[in-house]
């Protein structure tokens, strides 16, 4: 099984949806995509994938959304997309990519239906215990 994942390793949610992929015995390609943004036909690509709104793929905290004012509904489809390849930062994550779909591991158990193995016990980095089904 390919698997992608757009990854940010300072959030813990994205770190622990890689440790369920990697616990399931598949070693993914990890895209930092701070460090390697996706161009704006892949992003574009990934949110159809996903069959979200582009707003859903904004992320707020930790972002510049407030002081853009992305809040305010202004803003058009094409410009959401203009802000997140100009501030990768709003870009929601991690974006997890199977033959079984695309999806924003949100949160991280989100990526148990992904997998051709999940695993069946996984513990997060906090603590919680996720019992896949």
């Amino acid at each position: 099984m390919t698997v992608t994942i757009y990854h940010n390793p300072t959030c813990g949610t994205s770190r622990n949806t890689l440790a369920m992929i990697r616990q399931s015995g598949v070693e993914p390609d990890v895209i930092e995509y701070l460090k390697t943004p996706p161009s704006r036909d892949k992003l574009k690509e990934l949110i159809a994938s996903m069959g979200i709104p582009v707003r859903a793929l904004l992320r707020e905290k930790g972002t510049p959304y407030k002081e853009l004012g992305l809040d305010d509904p202004k803003w058009s489809d094409e410009q959401l997309l203009d802000v997140m390849i100009a501030h990768p930062i709003l870009i929601n994550r991690p974006i997890v990519v199977t033959p079984k779909g695309t999806r924003l591991c949100r949160p991280s158990e989100a990526v148990v239906d992904l997998l051709d193995n999940p695993v069946g016990r996984f513990v997060k980095e906090d603590g919680e215990v996720v019992e896949a089904r």
